[in-house]
């Protein structure tokens, strides 16, 4: 699909899309009840409906309305197939609870999704003497997992922690989960700490690197509503930056979401060319180095993590950037962006399949015109974005639809 963007003022009000972090807990948890749990605020994003997909292989009964899920643990027979579709947090949540059983599971999903890190779980299966293989694009693992002390290095991925939570206050004994510093994206830890409790469950901090988690707990169900997603408001707001009125609503100001911080580093921009950790918030990365191009440049650190997104986000981000006439220079932990002015591309954006990536550069085009191919990975986390944009008056033509 390709979209056309015409230069334009955003100017409007804009509800922030459901949070895709806090929808996937949610639903979850409620797989995990006993009982009937409703989660309100479901956008029928690509990587939500293949949560939904593996939660109905984990056993559950879904029946979906609208925006509203009302989800019966236990209710349906444990499957054995667990089609991720692209959805990384998909597959490094569930992988954890098929290993529950004594059954054999495969998980499916895109090419690229089978590409990134999972060798912590492959390990804690060879050190229990489970079953683990990649075969034929797909991930084949049988369980019982068993509780114990588990140590995860805290520089991969969050997700592996948050798949680990879900999954260890269900066996049998106590378990303990230590993180090896550095501890990055902390802040999606918290976010799954205060869901779980939501639906019943303990888990005890003696320090900040290490979780307890009793076993034999029972998850309860619960009414549930998903707040407004800080990472896909960042790329509304940003629209304010290049001269636009755009009020964006449905935020929790007290949400443990962590890309909330894109409100600071925002101010930072305007003002001169910041540096800035985004070790605890990845998913901002492509929307700062945006606005470090329409400005005065920006330096990101801790980036190594990028490499293994739904693209190279880091090199993707460069090679877009470099047709609006913005140099960057992408190192090994390290990325930074020149200033200057913005140029009409005079080349097609390419959305390398990466639904952050062609939200950033949209938010550029604003400003030059131009047009994006590939714009159908929105379709990931926020279907109804280049719609918002038209509701905000900015010039957006489609060619083409998501299965063309």
């Amino acid at each position: 699909m390709k979209v056309c963007i015409r230069v334009g003022m955003a100017k409007g009000q804009v509800q922030a899309p459901p949070s895709k972090s806090d929808a996937h807990r949610a639903l979850i948890c409620a797989a995990l009840a006993n009982g009937t749990s409703v989660v309100r605020g479901i956008v029928q994003s690509q990587d939500l409906l293949a949560t939904l997909d593996c939660i109905r292989a984990l056993g559950a009964n879904v029946a979906l309305c609208g925006n509203t899920a009302t989800i019966t643990g236990g209710a349906g027979p444990f499957l054995d197939q667990f089609p991720c579709r692209e959805s990384g947090s998909t597959l490094r949540f569930v992988l954890p609870l098929a290993l529950l059983r004594k059954t054999p599971c495969v998980f499916s999903g895109s090419p690229r999704l089978l590409e990134r890190p999972m060798e912590v779980y492959r390990e804690i299966c060879e050190r229990q003497g489970l079953s683990y293989a990649l075969k034929d694009g797909k991930i084949q693992v049988c369980g019982p997992l068993s509780a114990g002390s588990f140590s995860l290095r805290g520089d991969l991925s969050s997700q592996f922690i948050t798949g680990l939570l879900f999954a260890l206050p269900l066996l049998p004994a106590e378990s303990k989960l230590t993180v090896l510093p550095p501890f990055a994206s902390r802040p999606y830890v918290e976010l799954t700490l205060a869901t779980l409790c939501k639906f019943g469950i303990r888990v005890e901090q003696p320090d900040s690197l290490t979780f307890v988690i009793p076993g034999n707990q029972t998850y309860r169900p619960a009414d549930y509503e998903v707040e407004g997603d800080w990472s896909n408001a960042a790329f509304y707001e940003a629209l304010n930056l290049l001269g636009g009125k755009v009020r964006v609503s449905g935020l929790n100001p007290d949400s443990k979401q962590g890309d909330r911080v894109y409100q600071s580093i925002f101010s930072k921009i305007l003002s001169g060319a910041p540096t800035v950790d985004v070790s605890d918030c990845p998913d901002l990365a492509p929307i700062l180095m945006a606005l470090g191009a329409a400005f005065h440049g920006i330096t990101l650190q801790n980036t190594a993590r990028l490499k293994m997104k739904e693209s190279d986000r880091g090199a993707a981000m460069a090679e877009e950037l470099a047709k609006f006439g913005v140099s960057c220079k992408v190192e090994e932990n390290t990325i930074i962006v020149s200033g200057g002015k913005l140029q009409k591309p005079t080349e097609t954006i390419c959305g390398h399949n990466d639904h952050r990536i062609v939200m950033a550069c949209a938010t550029l085009l604003t400003r030059t015109g131009g047009e994006i191919e590939g714009a159908e990975a929105v379709e990931k986390s926020n279907p109804a974005y280049f719609e918002d944009l038209q509701n905000l008056g900015i010039g957006v033509t489609i060619h083409g639809t998501v299965n063309q």
